[in-house]
């Protein structure tokens, strides 16, 4: 009799775990889909230009695009720019913008007769988030090229709030139209292109009419900046 009580209660027993054995398997299964709510689906930030990374960004952007010809085309007629490999940061970040479609829709905003016209910025809000959107960065002043200030001569403006190093803007650009040139201007700023054919249309620019702040009373846009073969 007592062989059998224990064989009854060893079955039972037995159930019971078998039960507690189902119970396992949708606990487990509700655990991993609470981890996949728990952990967000990892996601590339956009890639934005910074004075931390801008050198190594574009030295190898120098190695991959060895563009160095471009049209600028304005409301007068168009510009055409050879640009200097000498001078390969300022060269790569030309290109890089213009790839970007940055140029495409500013202004020359500065305009002195028998000096430069300055381009590459505007007063619409569009510009600024272009800006934003490529990234805070400057240039350094690469002067030291045996390049100088002549009329046609492509240089790239300085930042001018706490920049004693004069680093260039590199959003902007300026076009030397003085006669004889603008030697004043050496060792101030970069130099990394001049002009192969327009120059009459840099000379029209020139003589718009302008405010007390050199900015042309007629905006003077530029419609779109190319890379040539």
């Amino acid at each position: 009799m007592r062989i059998y009580i224990l064989l009854f209660l060893s079955v039972v027993l037995l159930g019971c775990e078998g039960k507690k054995s189902k119970t396992i398997k949708p606990q487990k299964n509700n655990s991993t889909s609470i981890t996949k709510e728990v952990i967000p689906e990892k996601k590339e930030p956009n890639f934005r230009l910074s004075d931390a990374n801008v050198m190594e960004f574009f030295l190898d952007y120098d190695q991959k695009h060895k563009e160095n010809k471009v049209r600028i085309t304005t409301d007068y007629g168009t510009i055409d720019v050879q640009l200097f490999e000498e001078t390969k940061f300022h060269r790569a970040n030309f290109i890089y913008l213009i790839k970007k479609q940055y140029f495409d829709g500013t202004q020359f905003y500065r305009v002195i007769q028998n000096f430069v016209i300055q381009g590459g910025n505007s007063d619409d809000r569009e510009t600024s988030l272009k800006r934003r959107k490529i990234g805070k960065y400057l240039l350094p002043n690469d002067h030291d090229k045996g390049f100088k200030h002549e009329r046609g001569m492509l240089s790239m403006p300085s930042k001018n709030i706490e920049n004693p190093y004069k680093k260039a803007s590199p959003f902007e650009f300026f076009i030397v139209q003085q006669q004889g040139g603008a030697h004043h201007l050496d060792g101030d700023y970069t130099i990394f292109g001049y002009v192969i054919r327009g120059m009459e249309v840099v000379d029209k620019i020139a003589a718009v009419p302008t405010d007390a702040s050199d900015w042309p009373l007629q905006n003077v846009f530029i419609r779109k900046i190319e890379i040539l073969k």
